[in-house]
């Protein structure tokens, strides 16, 4: 999940970060480089409105040329899709953790975006919701 970046110079030489699909992902930096690897780290503090609130995360817009973009890490990114299904799917954690014969704090662990969760994990609850995990090396 490549999410596009606004990158705005600020007057004293810095630069503020915003992302135009997830608004509440706000940061700065002194310097171009700076400034997008503060964005990934706001991104992914930023999922966390989403989970608490119990509302998918959006999907990144088209990058377009010229435009930089932040790529959330696989290991977010499957946990993104997971949860998002599980909204779309309207299955509460309580009743996944029951599907995957877990306990609820296993399964808060595994929607957690800061927990590692073994990508196996992700995937049999992917499979539990009828989805396939797929990867690709592009």
């Amino acid at each position: 999940m490549r999410y596009p970046v606004r990158l705005r110079p600020e007057p004293e030489g810095s630069f503020s970060v915003s992302f135009p699909d997830i608004p509440e992902a706000l940061t700065c930096g002194e310097n171009v480089e700076d400034a997008l690897r503060h964005a990934v780290d706001a991104l992914e503090s930023a999922l966390d409105f989403y989970f608490d609130d119990k509302v998918a995360v959006p999907s990144p817009s088209r990058i377009k040329r010229g435009q930089y973009a932040v790529e959330l890490p696989p290991s977010v990114t499957a946990k993104v899709l997971l949860y998002n299904e599980m909204i779309a799917q309207q299955v509460r954690p309580a009743e996944m953790a029951r599907r995957l014969n877990l306990n609820r704090q296993e399964m808060t662990r595994m929607l957690d975006p800061r927990h590692t969760t073994k990508i196996d994990s992700i995937a049999a609850a992917l499979k539990a919701l009828g989805k396939t995990l797929e990867i690709q090396a592009i």
